[in-house]
């Protein structure tokens, strides 16, 4: 008898030895269990003998054990189905996975020209300020010229006036010349 574990237990006060497969930690368990649904039997009705209580206890485990199974089999049945569809669900988790590496890699290849697109960006934005810049710079240029060209015309004016006063200051030097011309010839005559 290899592999058989031999045990002394206390079952309704009564000692009794049993031979298992189990451990004498899980013996002892089993035991503490029948006991305690046999007190429970006792509790309820105390004109119970210890052998009507027993199979009362017995009876109570056997419901127990038969709920179990079914239960089990419930189990069982429920996950039948998943575990036949393991292949599939296996084939459905691989095509996820390599549709997932396919959109991480677009992914990753829209990051990129999204990074190009933005370098661009910023080189365009550069490129529209070194504009912006070189306009107002021109515009400066343009404005200090107008003002140097008004300030010409301005000069020229003043010229041209000064010509006028010359001119009519000549005129005047020269009528006088020619009077004096005149008189000189008179005289001479």
């Amino acid at each position: 008898m290899t592999g058989k574990t031999k045990t002394n237990v206390q079952i309704d006060g009564r000692n009794f030895t049993v031979i298992g497969d189990g451990s004498e930690k899980y013996i002892h368990s089993l035991a503490a269990y029948v006991d305690k649904k046999i007190k429970e039997m006792v509790n309820k009705n105390n004109k119970l003998s210890s052998s009507m209580a027993a199979i009362l206890a017995a009876l109570n485990i056997a419901d127990e054990l038969y709920k179990a199974l079914d239960e089990l089999e419930s189990l069982k049945s429920k996950s039948k189905a998943p575990m036949e569809n393991y292949e599939n669900i296996l084939n459905q988790l691989k095509e996820m996975q390599n549709k997932n590496e396919e959109l991480a890699m677009e992914s990753n290849m829209y990051k990129d020209e999204l990074l190009n697109m933005k370098r661009e960006n910023e080189r365009l934005n550069r490129e529209i300020e070194d504009y912006i810049n070189a306009m107002e710079l021109k515009e400066k240029e343009l404005k200090d010229s107008q003002n140097t060209i008004k300030k010409l015309q301005d000069k020229v004016y003043d010229s041209q006036l000064q010509i006028i006063e010359i001119k009519k200051e000549l005129e005047e030097a020269l009528k006088l010349y020619d009077k004096e011309k005149n008189i000189f010839n008179k005289e001479e005559v």
